[in-house]
């Protein structure tokens, strides 16, 4: 028999084979993971010039990153850890741009001249200067598809300012029933992140701080979600403007100096275009000063606006909007407002607790401004379900607060399961207070001060029906807690409202008609 070979080592060989095989192997890997970086078209933007020291300009070299991405069909453009001083940044078609961990993308100072010149522009003044023009911002896409901002890291605003007084009068904005629009090109960066008629995007996990005039302003977009991203910025969080079919959860949203999450429906596309079908849940906004939600210590900010708001531009409306399981914090409360000429319906809000409001808790409003070309219709609101609200620390100005228009009333609304808590303080002379129509004004409550009752006020609505609420004070208020004119149709159901002695619990005025009150005492 013919005998099997052996392989006789001794320990020396032995080691010096298995050193071999592993060296073979390594090898191996690394072109494996070359190979594998290769096949899913990872592009790091060091490999394209960026330095990321913070002092040297790399937008260039990132723009550049994204284009070899395009080149081959897209991919993720990979910001590794660094600060990379940057001015306009092109996001395009299917590109992931992935701040990782440790990466900050750094506003440049406006004297750098390094964003973008505004895009000429043709719709009309009925909008701010800010919403009118997009390439002016630190990141931004136009008519793209397949736009992703990922990562675990930031983008800081650094030189991008929150002033649009020039890009109004560039629109005829600061003068919009007369205008007079002067455009010249300028280099004058605004915004963090812009985005105009895109379409399935997703925006996940970073942070951004100081974002100028709008943190995230996305305009005619479809298929957006925005999950677990943190904004602590000096003007408006947030805002969805004629957008359909958003998600936006898990975000913390500090925005002292004007919105945190805002839905509009401006004529900035050229054309009355609804934001429908989105969804707000699991969030918090705030007003705390600009940087202390990040740096933990949450200091005040009188009068800061933070809150969740629909409008004030509302050109064309608002439609199937969900928002639910958030908190609101030191700042404004929660904000429905159609103003011009446009229809706000199937509205359904839950599960809100909010402390420290300035101002107001609730505040639902339809008004003229009529800031839309060509209004015909009144604004309108109807089909509204508020349920499950704690709202403790309220601004003595007015607790819940619904306006409709004498003309054009609110239709279909009910709140439910809410606890008010107000500060007090209300005095008789604020009780014989006989608030003026909102009209064409502004629809803020400032505008109108101070309410006769401290709890609810609601004018001009139909079909109210109002369940298991209860309202009380901190230091003495001597208004009643409910006041209602001009309803057609009111039901109420179990309303707990706390009145010193000798003041009414509610007062319905002698044009409240079709009333049903249960479970409700009216006296003490």
């Amino acid at each position: 028999m013919r005998k099997q070979a052996t392989l006789n080592f001794t320990i020396t060989e032995k080691s010096f084979f298995l050193a071999f095989v592993v060296f073979l192997l390594s090898g191996f890997c690394v072109i494996l993971n070359a190979q594998s970086k290769e096949t899913n078209n990872v592009f790091n933007v060091r490999s394209y010039g960026a330095i990321g020291d913070g002092k040297n300009l790399d937008s260039p070299a990132i723009n550049k990153t994204i284009d070899a991405a395009v080149k081959v069909g897209g991919g993720t453009v990979w910001v590794p850890a660094g600060t990379y001083l940057s001015g306009s940044i092109h996001l395009q078609s299917n590109i992931n741009l992935h701040i990782d961990a440790g990466a900050t993308i750094l506003g440049a100072p406006q004297e750098m001249n390094a964003y973008d010149e505004t895009e000429p522009s043709n719709v009309g003044p009925y909008q701010d200067g800010a919403h009118t023009y997009f390439h002016n911002s630190l990141i931004w896409g136009e008519n793209l598809t397949n736009v992703f901002i990922t990562g675990h890291g930031f983008i800081n605003g650094g030189g991008i300012i929150r002033d649009d007084e020039i890009l109004n009068k560039m629109n005829g904005h600061d003068n919009w029933q007369n205008p007079n629009p002067v455009f010249k090109p300028m280099r004058l960066g605004n915004k963090a992140i812009a985005l105009k008629s895109c379409k399935n995007i997703t925006i996940s996990d970073i942070t951004i701080v100081h974002g100028g005039h709008f943190a995230i302003l996305a305009t005619g977009c479809d298929m957006m979600t925005v999950d677990n991203v943190t904004m602590d910025t000096n003007r408006d969080g947030i805002d969805i403007d004629c957008c359909r079919n958003v998600v936006v959860s898990n975000c913390r949203v500090n925005s002292p100096g004007d919105d945190g999450i805002c839905l509009k429906s401006t004529y900035a596309l050229g054309e009355f275009r609804t934001t429908e079908n989105v969804s707000i849940t699991n969030c918090q906004v705030s007003g705390f000063q600009e940087g202390t939600l990040l740096d933990g210590t949450m200091k005040p900010r009188p009068n800061a606006s933070g809150r969740i708001k629909l409008g004030t531009e509302s050109s064309g409306g608002f439609r199937n909007i969900t928002i639910s399981n958030c908190t609101i914090r030191s700042c404004r409360g929660l904000a429905l407002e159609s103003v011009d000429g446009a229809i706000l319906e199937n509205i359904t809000i839950s599960n809100l607790v909010m402390t420290d409001l300035y101002h107001y808790a609730i505040y639902i409003a339809t008004g003229s401004r009529n800031r839309s070309p060509g209004v015909k219709t009144n604004s309108r609101m109807k089909n509204v379900l508020i349920s499950n609200v704690i709202a403790t620390g309220v601004d003595k100005m007015s607790g819940i607060q619904i306006m409709g228009l004498p003309e054009e009333p609110i239709d279909g609304l009910r709140l439910e399961n809410i606890r008010l808590v107000s500060k007090g303080g209300g005095t008789l002379e604020d009780a014989a207070i006989k608030p003026r129509e909102l009209g064409d004004g502004y629809p803020e409550p400032y505008k109108i001060g101070t309410l006769p009752s401290y709890g609810i006020f609601v004018r001009h609505v139909k079909n109210l029906e109002l369940a298991n609420i209860t309202t009380s004070f901190e230091t003495t208020d001597n208004r009643p807690a409910a006041l209602f004119s001009d309803i057609q149709g009111i039901d109420i159901d179990n309303l707990k409202l706390q009145t010193v002695d000798g003041v009414k619990k509610i007062l319905l005025a002698d044009d409240v008609k079709g009333v049903n009150i249960r479970n409700t005492t009216l006296t003490k």
